[in-house]
């Protein structure tokens, strides 16, 4: 047996008695099956079961069908009417103003016919207000639409008997006055400039003296103008145009929002308990929107099916793709294809096809979700939104996701989709002798990773190495000389800070792969710098064939590059900080090592702390400086083989691995597992720091 509750509810959650008497006394009847003993529950089952037996028969039941069968006679003669009243106004009237006026007369006979029935039903109810809001507010906007299309009249009529004589002489008259404002502007400027040179008045106060006295000017000219009777006249027709076209239809919006304010207070009866449509027409998005007769949803999930079962199923079953299969595509990588077919091609199509079926799954559940509140809603009493309701729903909360959406779409396919081509790659044997078509091998990729076996995995590890020392001594030197030259550069007993700001900022401005050139060809065997140290120290040094001189170096250069950065950031905070903590410091005795300590150091780091963890794992990845210098070199095959060099980080050597060797599939396994090392680093670091403690980021 449905179950029924005594209460309707509006949008807003108001509480309202049923006006349905035969819903109502359901209602009370199943209520009151709660505190009764058995045999009382038998009896009233009973009487319910009689109840809906004879629905049909029920005194409300019969009174709402008479209600509606003079509610079509009553339309149906409306109609006439309306027609007769149309054709009565004539055809020489403007057609808005008659189609208005026909809307006015429609809505008048509605209020008195819907008047009668509001004690009846709620859809009555309804219409009476509805109709009276019109009744109420139209007959304002007719008026002033027909007001205003006469002033336009006349406006225009008065624009072709301007005197150009009159016209002619305010011109002259125009070009006196603007002389005579502009001696007065001038007059009135040398005065404020003589305040200036007595002191006074401050220099932000003259300029904005001077700033007003323009305005004034320019109002005083425009003002002038309008004595103009040719441009008062073009103004007026603007205004008058401007009302007809803008004006009117915002009245008209008003009208509509007005009547959607007393649509959300007044409630729906329906026999429906359950939602029902939302799971009927799960597969069919835009179906369940149009039973619930919201049509300009209907109309958008209706595209939305289109896109489903023309675009996204077609693609994942393999129609439309260039070489692959869809997503049994992705699950064979063209084992059993021509030969032309390549694995690679097979999975980015499956990967494709399966975000295409996650959107068309997502489509359903936003359809079925949609379907299913509205349902719950007018059960509830809630009556769904019409088209204008949606409209200004979607104008006031619905534009951050327009906005978004067009953004996740391309996120997905540009920037997840070969992410996730990258993931599955490690899972294939795509290698140099297997390019064209290449196998699923599971984690054994993975395996020569963690044990430090095969190809990659014997030198993962030395490489490794290498790349924590790198990032750790590089960047916190960097940090370092780039807070230590700010502190410098803003002590106030430094002079000429200007120049040495430029001086510090050089590395950052100059390209950074010409710097690394230069100290590539410099540190060269015949290089200025090499000749230089060989000559001074009477050795033969040669830093680039030497593992550990090439790595002091590129930790020195990456230094002296990364510093500026840090150097800017710093600056900008340094300057921020209020010079009273440093005075409430000075009085309490602090010396000049515990301002640093206790003030500079933990406000920079608090500003800087998220950008500095950007710059560690920037430097883990940092490829040119290591390609460009020595091309990860000086090379040892006995310990790294001749795939990779003493200086290689892992993103020059997963380069190497994938661009020149080929060996795709273990660069990606290598790429993974440094890009979750890299995601555990940054979020621990960005945990830790103060910022985000204090919910600043």
């Amino acid at each position: 047996m449905r179950k029924y509750n005594e209460f309707l509810y509006d949008d807003i959650g108001n509480e309202y008695t049923r006006k349905n008497q035969y819903i109502l006394e359901l209602a009370k009847n199943q209520a009151s099956l709660a505190s009764m003993s058995a045999s009382e529950k038998a009896k009233v089952v009973k009487s319910l079961n009689v109840l809906i037996h004879n629905k049909k028969n029920h005194p409300y039941n019969i009174a709402l069908d008479q209600y509606k069968q003079e509610e079509r006679n009553f339309l149906i003669t409306l109609n006439s009417k309306a027609k007769s009243f149309a054709s009565d106004l004539g055809n020489n009237i403007d057609p808005k103003i008659k189609k208005l006026e026909k809307d006015l007369f429609i809505s008048s006979e509605k209020t008195h016919f819907y008047q009668n029935y509001t004690a009846l039903t709620y859809d009555a109810v309804l219409e009476y207000e509805r109709n009276r809001i019109v009744s109420e507010q139209l007959p304002e906007i007719i008026h002033k639409y027909k007001t205003t299309k006469q002033e336009l009249h006349h406006a225009l009529e008065h624009l072709k008997q301007v005197d150009q004589s009159k016209e002619s002489n305010h011109k002259e008259l125009m070009k006196a006055f603007i002389s005579k404002q502009d001696e007065i502007a001038k007059a009135s400027k040398m005065k404020l400039k003589e305040k200036r040179k007595a002191k006074l008045i401050s220099e932000k106060a003259l300029k904005n003296g001077v700033v007003e006295l323009r305005k004034k000017r320019k109002e005083s000219i425009v003002l002038k103008s309008y004595e103009s009777d040719l441009k008062a006249t073009k103004e007026i027709i603007k205004n008058k145009k401007y009302v007809l076209s803008k004006g009117i239809k915002r009245d008209l919006t008003v009208l509509k929002s007005n009547i959607a304010d007393s649509r959300r207070k007044i409630p729906a009866e329906v026999y429906k308990t359950k939602p029902l449509y939302a799971w009927l027409t799960f597969f069919l998005p835009g179906l369940g929107q149009l039973l619930n007769k919201q049509y300009l949803k209907a109309v958008l999930f209706a595209l939305l099916s289109l896109f489903i079962y023309l675009i996204a199923i077609p693609y994942a079953l393999g129609f439309g793709n260039y070489q692959g299969k869809g997503i049994a595509g992705l699950v064979t990588l063209a084992a059993d294809g021509r030969k032309i077919d390549q694995s690679l091609i097979f999975m980015i199509e499956g990967v494709v096809a399966i975000f295409l079926v996650l959107f068309a799954l997502a489509g359903y559940l936003l359809s079925f979700f949609d379907v299913r509140k509205v349902e719950r809603d007018t059960i509830k009493g809630i009556r769904p939104r019409n088209s204008f309701e949606t409209l200004s729903k979607v104008e006031n909360e619905g534009f951050p996701y327009m906005v978004s959406l067009p953004a996740l779409i391309v996120t997905v396919f540009i920037v997840i989709v070969p992410i996730t081509t990258a993931v599955l790659l490690s899972f294939t044997g795509m290698d140099p002798k297997n390019q064209s078509k290449f196998p699923w091998i599971g984690i054994d990729n993975y395996k020569l990773i963690a044990t430090g076996s095969g190809l990659a995995g014997s030198v993962f590890w030395s490489i490794l190495s290498w790349t924590l020392i790198w990032t750790f001594v590089a960047t916190s030197l960097a940090i370092f000389v780039g807070f230590m030259l700010a502190i410098i550069a803003n002590n106030d007993r430094i002079k000429g800070k200007a120049f040495f700001r430029v001086i510090y900022l050089l590395p950052w401005a100059v390209p950074a792969f010409i710097t690394i050139m230069f100290f590539s060809i410099m540190f060269s065997p015949n290089g200025a710098i090499t000749t230089l140290l060989n000559d001074l120290f009477n050795v033969n040094l040669t830093v680039k064939n030497d593992p550990i001189y090439s790595r002091i170096v590129l930790i020195l250069l990456q230094t002296w590059l990364g510093s500026s950065y840090v150097f800017l950031l710093s600056t900008g905070v340094l300057q921020a900080i209020p010079g009273d903590l440093y005075e409430a410091a000075q009085i309490d005795g602090a010396t000049e090592w515990q301002k640093l300590k206790r003030i500079t150091i933990p406000i920079v780091l608090f500003q800087t702390a998220p950008l500095l963890v950007g710059q560690y794992t920037f430097n883990f990845n940092n490829f040119s400086i290591i390609y460009l210098f020595n091309s990860g070199g000086p090379f040892n095959p006995t310990k790294y083989g001749n795939l990779a060099g003493s200086t290689d980080l892992l993103i020059s050597y997963i380069y190497k691995l994938t661009m020149e060797n080929q060996y795709q599939s273990i660069g990606a396994a290598i790429t993974i597992v440094i890009s979750m090392g890299l995601m555990l680093f940054a979020f621990i670091g960005f945990k830790n720091s103060k910022a985000f403690k204090e919910e600043r980021l």
